[in-house]
């Protein structure tokens, strides 16, 4: 049972150079506006601040970070998988997300991404 809004989460894991951090903000900034316009309630990116290495797994060997690159954390509210299913069509064919204009600053193979069932929110 789903105590707020949110009833649908999209999850991301990746590594982005270190040096490209202000292109990733950016990159990121323009996605979170298409994303809002095609109904995503929230929008949330985070930077690496504590992120131990595992030895296992972790972030880091889950995203095959080198050591020139940092993590990020990311992820969507949707307030539906139905509103979710139906915006990513547009939102990945959406002219200010095309590589040409808003490039990935970091190596997209390595992402690893979700979709998640919100089952408890307080």
């Amino acid at each position: 049972m789903n105590n707020t809004n949110t009833a649908y989460v999209d999850g991301f894991v990746a590594a982005v150079p270190t040096a490209n951090k202000s292109q990733f903000i950016e990159h990121a900034r323009a996605a979170a506006e298409v994303f809002k316009e095609y109904g995503a309630l929230r929008v949330v990116e985070c930077w690496e601040d504590d992120v131990p290495e595992g030895e296992v797994t972790s972030f880091s060997m889950a995203v095959k970070r080198k050591d020139d690159e940092s993590i990020i954390f990311s992820w969507l509210e949707w307030p539906s998988k139905a509103v979710r299913d139906d915006a990513m069509p547009k939102v990945m064919e959406d002219p200010r997300l095309q590589m040409d204009v808003n490039p990935m600053p970091f190596d997209g193979k390595r992402l690893i991404f979700g979709g998640f069932e919100s089952i408890i929110n307080m």
